[in-house]
């Protein structure tokens, strides 16, 4: 059995898809980077039907898992899956409409995050969207205790991991050619943050 299941994408898909519902361009090509165990990539392409959804993710297991969940789906605009690296200097994609990251800046080192708006970057169009999903740390607001429980986990695991500051994630953006266009408060003290192309 080759497929993986992340919990949590049961409880978030639905107030995501909402959101993308509102930010996603009428078609084209979805890049979703670090898609995991592929569920959202199932979901989201059924929501989606007139976009062409592309997963990708650097971990073999992922990829393994993410075919399973398309061979089952079986839905002609998901397509198979990319072996992509976000850190990487160069992706091997072809532009895209709009890019999804869900919960990986954080659990990843801030190279990924730098790569992810570089590659961005290299890969949309005027005005199109980088969309991000997970918990950030905002100045001037309380942190949720749960967040900061989180961020001690996820730093005990690995110290280059940990919930960022979104001032810092909108600053890259910004080197990067992005403006921050819209900020979604989602439920379990998660964000959707779009960013676009200037």
């Amino acid at each position: 059995m080759l497929k993986k299941h992340a919990p949590a994408t049961l409880r978030n898909r639905e107030a995501i898809a909402d959101i993308l519902a509102r930010e996603l361009p009428e078609s084209g090509t979805v890049l979703e980077a670090a898609s995991g165990s592929g569920e959202h990539a199932v979901f989201f392409a059924a929501r989606f039907p007139a976009l062409q959804w592309q997963p990708s993710d650097a971990d073999p297991e992922a990829l393994a898992s993410i075919a399973e969940y398309r061979e089952d789906a079986r839905l002609e605009n998901l397509r198979e899956a990319l072996l992509l690296n976000a850190a990487e200097a160069v992706w091997n994609v072809p532009p895209m409409g709009a890019i999804l990251c869900i919960n990986m800046v954080h659990i990843s080192p801030w190279a990924a995050a730098e790569g992810l708006f570089h590659g961005a970057s290299e890969k949309l169009a005027e005005h199109a969207p980088l969309i991000l999903y997970g918990p950030y740390f905002e100045e001037g607001a309380d942190p949720a205790l749960s967040n900061l429980e989180f961020d001690a986990s996820l730093k005990s695991r690995n110290p280059s991991w940990g919930i960022r500051q979104l001032a810092d994630v909108t600053a890259l953006a910004h080197k990067a050619g992005f403006t921050l266009s819209a900020r979604h408060t989602m439920p379990a003290n998660n964000l959707m943050l779009v960013y676009r192309r200037v």
